[in-house]
């Protein structure tokens, strides 16, 4: 029995995680097993040495590689492959709270004009997915799967298919809704049934990959010359951070990126805090 196919076979379709994840912990999983380790007779000493070898990878990293290792023993345990978990009593290392770099609505406005709508197809394409990144505070996965279908234009809503294929209802603003609807007039013929519904294609009329658009948005951001550490996960960052800024309530704000809970949603007000706290403390009379 191949363990690592029925393992993911397990996450897919009993877990039902995002196609993503499940290739995350696949992945992990497969370079723990590269190692040489028995999955069925390894001890806990066995993991504990694997991380000691292993000793470049980050508190970040651990966590997420741990994370697999506990989800796999799991699964052997529940299937009687093993009588016992082997990664029960491990912990994970304790990570402190992340605190992802924000655009400000300033830097936000700076990167999307860097995009000439007039210039070509691909910056009027590029200026509509920068606008959908932002105002629909959409992860990248969800941007590059967006389908025609689920933007409801006349209702002023986007429907949304995240992680577990969970959808969420997100109301979209005038400007991206302009810049989806430019777009669309110069969106090239599909290049087959699988492309027909997809919003954003390239000049071949197939979709879009996630590495091209982690590639363009730093590309953009450097040409507004925005010196922060950009991917296209910081347009959703900023735009949680600024709907809390301005108000908004937490739970609306976690139904709108899709949170299952309203911990992980908290983050942004550790942000907000952290902008206003380090803006007194640059002007304090005693710095």
């Amino acid at each position: 029995m191949d363990l690592l196919k029925e393992y993911e076979y397990y996450l897919r379709m009993e877990c039902g995680l995002a196609e993503n994840s499940v290739k995350s912990y696949c992945s992990d999983i497969s370079l723990f097993l590269a190692s040489g380790l028995d999955p069925v007779k390894l001890e806990t000493k066995d993991i504990l040495c694997y991380f000691i070898e292993h000793g470049e990878y980050s508190k970040r990293s651990q966590a997420r590689i741990l994370s697999a290792i506990h989800s796999f023993f799991g699964y052997l345990y529940l299937e009687k492959i093993r009588p016992d978990d082997p990664s029960e009593n491990i912990d994970s290392p304790k990570l402190g709270r992340y605190l992802p770099d924000v655009l400000s609505p300033d830097e936000i406005v700076q990167i999307i004009d860097s995009l000439d709508p007039n210039a070509s197809f691909t910056a009027l394409r590029n200026r509509a997915i920068l606008e959908l990144l932002y105002g629909l505070g959409l992860r990248v996965s969800e941007l590059v799967n967006l389908k025609i279908s689920d933007i409801f234009v006349k209702e002023g809503y986007v429907r949304i298919v995240g992680k577990g294929n969970k959808q969420r209802l997100v109301p979209i603003g005038e400007m991206a809704l302009e810049a989806y609807q430019n777009y669309l007039e110069y969106r090239p013929e599909p290049a087959g049934k699988a492309y027909r519904d997809l919003v954003f294609l390239n000049k071949n009329g197939r979709g879009l990959s996630r590495i091209y658009i982690f590639q363009m948005v730093k590309k953009q951001a450097i040409i507004a010359g925005i010196n922060k550490n950009i991917s296209p996960h910081t347009f959703r960052h900023s735009f949680a951070t600024h709907l809390v800024e301005n108000g908004a309530d937490l739970r609306l704000v976690q139904e709108m990126l899709g949170h299952e809970s309203i911990l992980t949603t908290e983050i942004y007000t550790h942000i907000e805090s952290s902008t206003w706290q380090s803006d007194i403390l640059s002007h304090h009379p005693g710095k």
